[in-house]
């Protein structure tokens, strides 16, 4: 179907707002709403932080989105080019992002929910080292891994902070995501795993009292967690 209306949203920098203005300029900019949406296709102006805060925002609208790097590293961004956009728009090739879904248990007994197309990481809240128990479709394969926290990353997080400490990289065509721990002491030198996309992955908080442990999926952070799936 040919691509004739298109939404726009940019994030602050300047080279971003430079470039709204001038799609504002050439093409057909719709308004875009949460409760009405007459495009076809989202354009996002900025950096791989702000595609991912786009996507949580609009990811209701079930449209496609289409990146257009105006930050810094731009992993989940297409390069800079303005020009015949309806064009690269139609011959973009589809990524299909699945996040994760995060079901958060606190120590206090209240459950949360929250999705995460980057990662869903666990930190120690406190001076001492976190106590986790690691298990992969209810079936335990860590009884105590001692560590500054792990985390679970989708590709699209795999060059985000899952890269940072020290996981792989994986394509955004790959059905894996990466297991991967946060300065690990106990076992030294375990480095993490890749395990297929539809693994449950449970994370049961060891001693969560004397060492408290909090959650991050994306944005949303829950502290005093005992279990993690």
């Amino acid at each position: 179907m040919p691509i004739s209306k298109i939404a726009v949203v940019a994030d602050n920098s300047s080279k971003a707002q430079a470039a709204l203005k001038e799609l504002t300029k050439r093409y057909d900019i719709v308004e875009i709403t949460k409760r009405r949406m007459n495009a076809q296709a989202i354009v996002v102006l900025g950096g791989d932080g702000f595609m991912l805060q786009t996507l949580h925002e609009y990811m209701k609208v079930k449209l496609p989105f289409y990146g257009i790097n105006c930050g810094s590293v731009g992993f989940l961004m297409n390069q800079f080019n303005l020009e015949n956009l309806i064009e690269r728009l139609e011959r973009a090739r589809h990524s299909v992002l699945c996040p994760l879904h995060m079901f958060a248990k606190r120590a206090n007994g209240k459950s949360i929910q929250a999705l995460a197309f980057n990662e869903v990481s666990l930190f120690r809240q406190g001076r001492q080292a976190a106590k986790i128990r690691v298990s992969i479709d209810h079936v335990v394969r860590l009884k105590e891994l001692t560590c500054d926290g792990i985390l679970v990353a989708t590709p699209a997080g795999s060059t985000a902070y899952n890269f940072s400490a020290g996981g792989p990289i994986i394509p955004l065509g790959a059905n894996v995501m990466a297991l991967t721990p946060l300065v690990p002491f106990r076992p030294r030198r375990w480095s993490g795993a890749l395990l297929p996309h539809t693994a449950s992955v449970n994370f049961s908080i060891l001693e969560p009292n004397k060492r408290p442990v909090n959650a991050v999926a994306d944005f949303t952070e829950i502290q005093d967690v005992t279990d993690v799936i």
